[in-house]
């Protein structure tokens, strides 16, 4: 087994989005090549109302799938194929844009005013940008979770681990999409698909991922002598940990323990076009993207 290096630790940047929503950007709009087939990745995590209640009205998508995961509070949605729904505490919505779909995304508090989830962008093939829209609700109860011996816990939302599968698929990035708890003290290995963009996204506590870095992102002349090597200081919440090429991660927990998002995927390796909520391949799909949205002509 190789312990993939870490080749990047980055912290989230407040941003502001829709109607006037407050959240933390883990990453996007970057260069796409970073962490293909992921374009974004916005955690929205927020305990003052005015600070979410706006929400996200009626907005075009084309070219990408998106998976919001909630963990507090409720998403109210709708979209122009006529679903509408409620996702909760611990649930799930997969949506294919495809050829294109209008949907509106409104957040609401739990009965303490807290909110808290997140959107992944997974960019689609050329080969589907225009495949027809879908999407799926799935409820907590419905996701796999799996705790281990030494109380490790994991859901597993995408993809399969330890014997489970994620009840989300049909994704064209073919992820695998975990959520991971690691008590405070333990040290836990996670295998991971060798040839799958790979990184995690700490949201609780604090821990340090075995590696060939520092906490800058710098590698280190001792990754060539085959020495396992740590993260001189913890990575704790709101940290993006970007992984090299291997076939499982190491992870320290800290004082507290740690929770993060581990997600990879298949890299598509394709142009990207990119304007706001549009991503095509090319300059001239994204125009007619456009032109299709100021004709009324979008949505087909």
């Amino acid at each position: 087994m190789s312990i993939r290096p870490v080749t990047h630790i980055g912290s989230t940047q407040p941003t502001l989005e829709g109607a006037g929503v407050k959240l933390e950007r883990v990453f996007g709009f970057q260069d796409p090549e970073m962490l293909d087939p992921f374009l974004l990745l916005d955690d929205f995590r927020n305990e003052r109302p005015q600070d979410y209640l706006a929400g996200f009205p009626w907005h075009p998508h084309r070219g990408i799938e998106t998976i919001t995961y909630v963990l507090a509070g409720t998403v109210e949605h709708g979209d122009s194929l006529g679903n509408t729904g409620s996702l909760g505490a611990g649930d799930v919505q997969w949506m294919t844009a495809g050829r294109g779909i209008m949907h509106q995304e409104m957040p609401k508090g739990d009965q303490k005013g807290r909110m808290h989830g997140f959107q992944l962008w997974a960019n689609l093939p050329s080969s589907l940008k225009m495949t027809e829209p879908r999407y799926q609700d799935v409820k907590s109860g419905e996701i796999p979770v799996i705790t281990d011996d030494d109380g490790t816990s994991v859901r597993v939302i995408c993809g399969d681990f330890w014997g489970k599968s994620g009840p989300v698929d049909g994704i064209a990035a073919e992820p695998q999409y975990l959520d991971v708890f690691v008590p405070a003290g333990r040290r836990k290995r996670l295998k991971v698909d060798t040839y799958k963009q790979t990184f995690a996204y700490i949201f609780e506590g604090s821990g340090r991922f075995e590696g060939a870095s520092d906490p800058f992102g710098v590698l280190t002349e001792k990754e060539f002598g085959g020495e396992e090597l740590h993260i001189r200081d913890q990575t704790g919440d709101r940290t993006l940990v970007v992984f090299g090429s291997g076939d499982e991660i190491v992870v320290q927990a800290g004082d507290h323990g740690i929770r993060f998002l581990l997600v990879s995927g298949a890299p598509i390796k394709e142009p990207v076009a990119w304007h706001g909520p549009i991503v095509m391949n090319t300059r001239a799909e994204l125009h007619q993207a456009f032109n299709e949205l100021r004709s009324g002509t979008f949505i087909r």
